[in-house]
């Protein structure tokens, strides 16, 4: 029995690890699922109440940071051809206060962001673009993409624990 019981434990663990490792290593579509499901993840864990919360006045909220980063991921893939939803505005990032309304314009960005990628065909990663007046590729916008969403995760695990909420993955 006891040999059964250690057997389950050391199985749920590797399941665990598994969705916890999730699109690791596995190049840029497998990172990107990553970063989502944690931002996602942890903007399901903040309680609505913290959403208004900041570190310090002038400080983007939480609310603030999701919204930048869902409006943010549509601004960097707009020059590689798909279209910003007309309904997105650049003001919601401050405007926009409701849990519900947040987490869907994050996984709406999160999810263009992947579909996206996944059209481009290879030569044209290489392709010219312009952003703020300077020159990049495709390929660069989605390495700024996922980069950005990356550092803003990390201003989130620090708003979460500095607010005694343990991100879903740690726990």
């Amino acid at each position: 029995m006891n040999k059964l019981l250690i057997t389950l434990a050391l199985c749920a663990g590797a399941v665990c690890a598994q969705d916890r490792y999730e699109g690791l290593w596995q190049g840029y579509d497998g990172e990107w699922l990553h970063v989502g499901k944690e931002l996602v993840s942890l903007a399901e864990a903040i309680p609505a109440e913290k959403y208004s919360w900041r570190p310090a006045p002038g400080v983007r909220s939480v609310s603030e940071v999701l919204m930048h980063i869902a409006i943010s991921n549509y601004g960097l893939l707009a020059p590689t051809g798909p279209k910003v939803p007309s309904e997105l505005k650049f003001e919601m990032e401050k405007t926009l206060t409701s849990k519900t309304e947040i987490i869907g314009w994050l996984k709406r960005s999160l999810e263009a962001v992947a579909a996206a990628h996944q059209h481009v065909a290879a030569a044209d990663f290489a392709r010219k673009v312009k952003i703020n007046g300077r020159d990049s590729t495709v390929d660069g916008m989605y390495l700024r993409i996922i980069v950005h969403d990356n550092e803003h995760l990390g201003q989130l695990v620090a708003y979460a624990r500095m607010n005694g909420i343990v991100p879903p993955w740690s726990q």
